[in-house]
């Protein structure tokens, strides 16, 4: 078994185990994902007996989080060969993307699960399901209704952007770009973006499929860079906590953090003492805790979590990461 990330000229050579592994999506959707998405992404992959046998692709992402650009890395196309499976190769994918996304400073990672239970083991936790609410084609052309256009992917990006930054504290930036990729998304599979207007005025949004969905999709996350996360963070009030983290996957999450701040400074971070800890938090209870999910008393419920009443009350100052809004399919 061997890991490697390929080279952007190396990409297409993916799509054959894409097509089989994921034989419900259209040609013309994979036409658009290989054409698109994997112009700027990245792809690590097993190579076995002469030829690639298993992968990851991480698709690029800027997030708003509190406010701020954040760079992070979307984890799609996690596939691996029927004969080759059971052998550990996406483990170890997904610890070499996550060590890569490390060494970029990323502060987390998100996914959409094929099912929970896969991704559970390796720090991924549930934090939010996507909401869509579809149109269908008859719905367009009338009512102040019609079809998206590329002329308005920058009027798409302001009014997006706006209404985002008003609801949700975690989401993908919009910009025009963002847009005209979508565009090409929607039509790849026979759908596209319908623009509700009032009085000329964007006032909604409203992505117009074949066939609607009636499962709402889980979207995992994954601390990655916990330093940077962590100061990222809003705070309710004045707040001292001093807490060990583990983390089998990242090691040098691993260690003894110290927080304090207040609602004006946000959070101000120092290494701990180990001799001045009131407990051990877990990454993937942390990202619980800071995304909103579990509450405090759930996540000291916790195999691997123990703290003090008084890191316990500390711990409710922090402002989570909620709401979220993270509708990307890919």
């Amino acid at each position: 078994m061997h890991i490697r990330k390929l080279a952007e000229m190396e990409h297409g050579k993916t799509r054959s185990l894409y097509e089989e592994v994921f034989s419900e999506d259209s040609s013309s959707f994979i036409d658009y994902y290989y054409s698109e998405k994997t112009k700027n992404n990245t792809i690590f992959v097993v190579e076995e007996d002469g030829g690639i046998q298993a992968m990851l692709h991480l698709n690029p992402y800027t997030l708003m989080v509190n406010g701020r650009k954040e760079p992070s890395h979307y984890i799609v196309a996690v596939a691996t060969r029927e004969k080759y499976r059971k052998r550990g190769y996406m483990a170890e994918l997904l610890k070499e993307a996550l060590r890569s996304m490390y060494k970029e400073g990323e502060p987390f990672t998100f996914l959409m699960p094929a099912s929970e239970s896969i991704y559970t083991p390796y720090g991924f936790r549930t934090v939010y399901e996507q909401e869509h609410r579809y149109l269908s084609e008859t719905e367009c052309g009338g009512n102040g209704i019609r079809l998206a256009e590329e002329k308005d992917c920058e009027a798409l990006a302001a009014f997006a952007e706006h209404a985002l930054a008003g609801r949700a504290k975690v989401y993908a930036e919009r910009t025009p770009a963002y847009y005209r990729r979508l565009l090409k998304e929607y039509r790849s599979d026979g759908g596209n973006l319908a623009i509700i207007e009032e009085d000329g005025k964007i006032c909604d949004l409203r992505p117009i499929v074949t066939e609607a969905e009636n499962e709402k999709p889980k979207i995992m996350v994954r601390i990655v860079y916990l330093k940077r996360l962590l100061q990222i963070l809003e705070l309710r009030c004045l707040m001292a906590a001093c807490f060990h983290v583990t983390d089998p996957l990242i090691e040098e999450n691993n260690k003894c953090f110290l927080l304090t701040g207040t609602e004006f400074s946000g959070v101000m971070l120092m290494e701990g003492k180990p001799e001045n800890s009131e407990g051990v938090l877990t990454v993937e209870a942390l990202g619980s805790l800071i995304f909103g999910s579990k509450t405090v008393e759930e996540i000291a419920a916790e195999e691997g979590v123990s703290m003090t009443e008084r890191l316990k009350g500390e711990l409710e100052k922090i402002v989570p990461l909620s709401p979220i809004y993270l509708n990307e399919i890919v």
